[in-house]
């Protein structure tokens, strides 16, 4: 607007083609017949010289005669079957074409049928007259019988009177030439002149009067004062079809008492709001500016009330409401006069938080449509709860489609389950409860009770799920309904109980149903909203008379008589057909809480709850579906994880008898330690080598403690003292390098007991519970590093036994005869240990599977070490007797052998015995080819006997070679053999010729000869 006007401006100063106005910025052509406000053309006036003495009275005359002729000339100008003729501007004024460029105005002349045109004003000037103006199909404009002027306004402040009625002709806006008239009230007198006017200035003539008390005043009858009230009597709630006709009854009954308000009679003015802040705000302007003045405005739905009461604090008025339940009207700051005898939402959660703490709940979830009212109720329970100790472990909101919330309420196991929604969406909820499942025993919905009864009921478009499926879905939800009707048969300040005031309302109704009828329910707030009034009006009169002041006296600009009544209002305390009416400091009425509960398919009453003191008066007929309330979390029942008792006893059977074996293996090498095998295998090193397994072998009993055998209390110590033998026992060698690790280990970073958690578990049957397993651990906080230090010098260790074992496999030394075997179990103990180390760690959150590969990775290891080291020791002293020979042949020969020749007599005794067996069968095949030559002889002979002795003897002597006589010598370092005759079986004894007696190819040289080869 303000770049409009500068525009314009501009225009005015400054014309096209060289052209300029001279003068004010705002002057206007008036003088000439085609000025407008914004052209500047070169046809339309001539340029204004200086005005001199000599051509004043011709220029008057011309003016004379224009205004003489302008009403004939405009009326031949208008009448054009194209549209309309531009027409000038009022004085001081200018003309908005809208739509129109400057040069489209400037060139323009006529505008088209329909084309509007709006008169604007220089400075502080308004228009008196049609601001507007339309062109016609006639050609011409809109009014023109009605002059528009621009003219100053002077001050409103004199069109209204305090006590007093101000009127003003002509009607409208107070400008040039308006006349006010002043009176006053009955019993004030008028101060000052009765009638003032606005004079071209902008001002008015006299001083603004005043009405003044007249204390001597008496008025004849009652004096009235009106209420302004809006009902809702259609729209999203229509609440005035009954608290309309329970209003008005409250009036007819105080204005027929004696004792309320004797001098006043009260009036009610309403309208129709439709629950809509739009028509309200028409409805609240029309209360405010029309007579008479209204003392308490009264409106209905929430919605409306936030606008009423926000705006009533601008003219000193009270608002009062019966149907306004949003948490956010609870708000001294923004709503300083606002007072309501419907509770607040937030009213229903001291019940909740009540009943929580009753069934023991400290875990809920809640549900909410996206409205200002459900929001603040929730906002206001969160802090309630938090007060309790009461956790919101789940809050989700929808605006429209409630099914992704519901999903996340099961997602994350909601139980206890506050709904906030209006009843349309509570069918929508229910439906996606019944899909999902979030209903039954192990579940509480917590609903507003002002649903209708049978809401899950009816047949709605937007749910697609059946009757039979809401009812199984909506069993059991417990419901808080502020108590709207006396519950007592009381009678309170009206003289009637709740029943007599039902039946007065049924009656004035004409016999409609209540359940068809709009806002039946908060009737009974909506007459006691009527009596709190009245009785507080009632309680204002002494003061105010006091302080000589009376209710009749209140305007909009007296706050003396709003303060009283408000005051008066704050302290009500009366007892209601709606219950004991006393509000709080938020002005919100506090009441009593029903609640009911679903069963069968009908809400059935269980309790009462009174928030003024606390009280909770219940009857205990709640039902449920299980055997009591439900929890409000998946019960957790933490259960340790234990040993499996009989791998723990194969185990120790195992281990028992291994050791049973160590002691075994290390009493026989003890007993035989004079035994010289036994002392060629390092006895000393054998022995620790058993003792050492047995150590092993008894590590696996404390290896599968834990809390079944000690208790918990025990558990540390435990830890401390056993848990290294489980790291090593299956190492027997450096006990002072493990023995200082694990003091440093122990000093430095101690053993002590945690608990590992696992994912929880659904037990079986159907429980409410689940299992969560536990399963302690003896550890400390660098575990990992420590036994990565242990694991690192103890595998270096079996890699140099490894080594070294490797190496000697092939040396053969006197004095350790069973170096293959502890090569052999040094090789098993390794692999054992590459495998156990890692596998245990990754298996260590399994206690059977870490216990049983620990275990039987030393019971082989042990096993196998005994079997390997001393099995074959025990084999060759009890098959061959050793220990006995050796006795009896120190008795026999009376001295000592040395180790070395005792093993090459033996030796020589096992090849003499496999050579017997060798020259035996030999023996048998010259035999056998002694026979064939006899036969070839005998066949010979018959032919050429006499050839046959030459034969022979050449035969023989091609047949035996002679024997090499260094042959005969024995092998460098034996001493020569001594004739035997024991080792000549005596089938030598009978050899034929061919063995020739001069001792070259005798049977003892045949047998020495043999002894070379053995020793090659």
């Amino acid at each position: 607007m303000g770049k409009e006007r500068k525009e314009r401006k501009e225009s005015r100063e400054r014309g096209e083609g060289g052209q300029k106005l001279h003068g004010g910025a705002m002057h206007f052509c008036t003088e000439c017949s085609h000025g407008a406000f914004s052209q500047c053309l070169e046809s339309a006036c001539s340029l204004i010289q200086p005005p001199d003495a000599s051509r004043g009275k011709m220029v008057a005359l011309v003016l004379l005669f224009f205004f003489a002729a302008w009403p004939l000339l405009s009326a031949s100008a208008h009448n054009t079957s194209a549209g309309c003729a531009i027409i000038r501007p009022p004085r001081d004024g200018g003309i908005r074409y809208r739509g129109l460029t400057q040069e489209q105005i400037r060139s323009v002349q006529v505008v088209p049928v329909d084309y509007e045109i709006e008169y604007i004003c220089r400075g502080n000037r308004v228009i008196a007259g049609p601001k507007v103006r339309k062109c016609l199909p006639t050609g011409t404009w809109t009014d023109l019988d009605q002059q528009s002027r621009c003219l100053l306004l002077c001050p409103r402040v004199w069109t209204s009177l305090e006590n007093g009625r101000v009127s003003s002709w002509p009607p409208g806006l107070p400008v040039e030439a308006t006349v006010l008239r002043y009176s006053c009230l009955p019993g004030f007198i008028l101060m000052g002149p009765n009638s003032t006017q606005c004079n071209k200035l902008g001002k008015w003539d006299t001083p603004k009067p005043v009405c003044h008390y007249d204390r001597h005043f008496k008025a004849p009858g009652k004096k009235k004062l009106y209420i302004g009230a809006l009902f809702p009597m259609s729209g999203g709630w229509p609440g005035g079809q009954a608290c309309l006709p329970a209003a008005k009854m409250a009036l007819a009954l105080v204005n027929q008492r004696s004792d309320i308000l004797p001098d006043y009679e009260l009036e009610l003015i309403h309208y129709d709001s439709m629950c809509d802040p739009g028509e309200a705000t028409k409805l609240l302007y029309d209360l405010l500016y029309t007579e008479p003045i209204k003392i308490v405005l009264m409106p209905g739905c929430s919605s409306v009330s936030t606008l009423v009461a926000e705006a009533a604090r601008m003219w000193n008025l009270i608002v009062l409401s019966y149907g306004s339940s949003s948490p956010a009207l609870s708000n001294r700051q923004r709503f300083p006069t606002f007072f309501r005898t419907h509770p607040s939402a937030t009213l229903h959660n001291p019940t909740r938080v009540q009943l929580f703490q009753k069934w023991k709940w400290t875990k809920i979830a809640t549900i909410q449509q996206t409205t200002e009212v459900f929001t603040s109720t929730l906002d206001d329970l969160e802090e309630r709860v938090k007060e309790a100790a009461i956790e919101i472990s789940v809050r989700q909101s929808f605006l429209t489609d409630p099914a992704v919330a519901v999903k996340n309420l099961k997602r994350q196991d909601a139980r206890i389950i506050v709904g906030l929604f209006y009843e349309t969406e509570a069918r929508k909820v229910f439906c996606e409860v019944y899909k999902e499942k979030l209903y039954g025993k192990k579940y509480v919905w917590f609903l507003i009770g002002w649903y209708s009864d049978n809401w899950f009921k009816i047949n709605d478009p937007a749910v697609n799920c059946t009757v039979e499926q809401m009812t199984e879905a909506v069993e059991g939800h417990v419901t808080t309904e502020i108590v709207m009707l006396n519950p007592e048969t009381v009678r309170g300040a009206s003289n009637l109980t709740s029943q007599e005031f039902l039946e007065q309302l049924t009656s004035k109704l004409g016999g409609k149903n209540s359940e068809e009828t709009g806002g039946f329910q908060e009737a009974p707030l909506a007459y006691d909203a009527v009596w709190a009034l009245a009785l507080a009006l009632n309680k204002t009169v002494g003061p105010l008379k006091a302080k000589g002041r009376r209710l009749e006296d209140f305007n909009y600009n007296n706050r003396d008589v709003t303060a009283e009544i408000y005051r008066a209002l704050n302290t009500s305390s009366f007892e209601g057909v709606s219950g004991h009416v006393i509000f709080d400091a938020q002005g919100s009425r506090m009441a009593w809480t029903l609640i009911e509960q679903l069963q069968g398919g009908s809400y059935k009453k269980i309790g009462y709850y009174d928030s003024t003191k606390g009280n909770l008066s219940w009857y205990g007929n709640d039902k449920w579906i299980g055997s009591g309330p439900p929890a409000d979390q998946t019960m957790v029942i933490e259960e340790f994880r234990y040993l499996s008792q009989k791998l723990f006893v194969s185990m120790s059977v195992f281990s028992s008898v291994g050791i049973l074996l160590g002691i075994i293996c290390l009493t026989f090498n003890i007993y035989n330690s004079s035994v010289r095998y036994i002392q060629n295998s390092q006895p000393y090193l054998n022995n620790m080598t058993a003792v050492g397994c047995m150590m092993a072998l008894a590590a696996i009993f404390p290896l599968g403690i834990d809390g079944l055998h000690v208790r918990r209390k025990h558990f540390p110590v435990v830890c401390q003292h056993l848990e290294p033998w489980k790291l090593y026992a299956t190492v027997g060698v450096l006990l002072a390098v493990d023995f200082f690790s694990l003091v440093i280990w122990q000093i430095v970073d101690p053993l002590h007991i945690t608990v590992e958690k696992f994912t929880r578990e659904a037990p079986k049957g159907d429980l409410d519970v689940l299992i969560q397993p536990l399963l302690e651990h003896c550890t400390s906080e660098k575990m990992n590093t420590w036994l990565g230090v242990v694991y690192g010098y103890k595998g270096l260790l079996l890699l140099l036994g490894i080594f070294l074992a490797y190496e000697t496999k092939s040396v053969s030394t006197e004095k350790i005869n069973d170096h293959r075997a502890v090569g052999m179990a040094i090789y098993n103990v390794a692999v054992l240990c590459l495998i156990t180390a890692p596998v245990t760690m990754i298996l260590s959150s399994q206690q059977d599977a870490s216990f049983a590969f620990a275990s039987l990775a030393i019971v082989f290891s042990v096993y196998i070490t005994l079997v390997v080291l001393f099995v074959p020791k025990m084999r060759r002293l009890i098959t061959r007797g050793e220990w006995q020979s050796d006795a009896q042949e120190t008795m026999k020969t009376g001295s000592s052998m040395n180790n070395n020749d005792e093993e090459k007599s033996r030796q020589l005794e096992r090849e003499n015995k496999e050579l017997q067996k060798i020259i035996q069968e030999k023996e048998e095949r010259v035999s056998e080819l002694r026979n064939q030559l006899s036969e070839r002889q005998a066949l010979r002979s018959r032919r050429r006997p006499s050839t046959v002795s030459n034969q022979n003897n050449s035969a023989g002597q091609v047949g035996m070679p002679a024997t090499d006589p260094r042959s005969l010598a024995p092998p460098p370092g034996y001493p020569a053999p001594a004739p035997d005759l024991h080792a000549v079986p005596p089938s030598f004894g009978n050899s034929s010729s061919l063995y020739r007696p001069d001792g070259k190819t005798g049977r003892n040289n045949c047998h020495a000869s043999r002894l070379q080869m053995l020793y090659k």
